[in-house]
């Protein structure tokens, strides 16, 4: 599990002072590219071998709420990893209240001159930090 802590910040809040919730995919987002930085594969590196990564879908299920201040682990974890596609849960945590108050689900695939790739043969080092963050 990857651990990726922010503070929820006050544009980011909508009329009843609680996180608006469009933001939690940012969130998300925040989050892969931290992962995938510290799996010494960053997105600008992937992107520089002229692979892309883009969102296939997205399920985001809200239980508590986030307010401006609040601190928040998101914990992501890798559900899936097939070579050309790629699943992750991810848990927010907010750590003030002691609460879980979101959990989501992204499904990626890899594409290279706007087709689908395989990372075992398009970028092994890569698709060799994948597997082994499986969960």
């Amino acid at each position: 599990m990857f651990i990726y802590k922010r503070k929820a910040q006050y544009h980011e809040t909508d009329k009843m002072g609680i996180i608006h919730h469009s933001n939690y995919i940012k969130w998300m987002e925040e989050a892969r590219v931290e992962f995938m930085d510290a799996l010494g594969h960053g997105y600008r590196r992937m992107e520089k071998t002229g692979i892309a990564s883009p969102v296939a879908s997205l399920a985001v299920e809200y239980k508590n709420t986030v307010e401006f201040g609040d601190e928040v682990e998101v914990r992501l974890s890798i559900a899936k990893y097939s070579g050309a596609a790629l699943e992750v849960e991810y848990e927010f945590y907010n750590t003030k209240k002691g609460e879980i108050c979101t959990t989501a689900h992204s499904r990626h695939c890899f594409i290279k001159d706007g087709r689908l790739v395989s990372l075992k043969r398009a970028c092994p080092a890569l698709d060799a930090a994948l597997r082994a963050a499986v969960g």
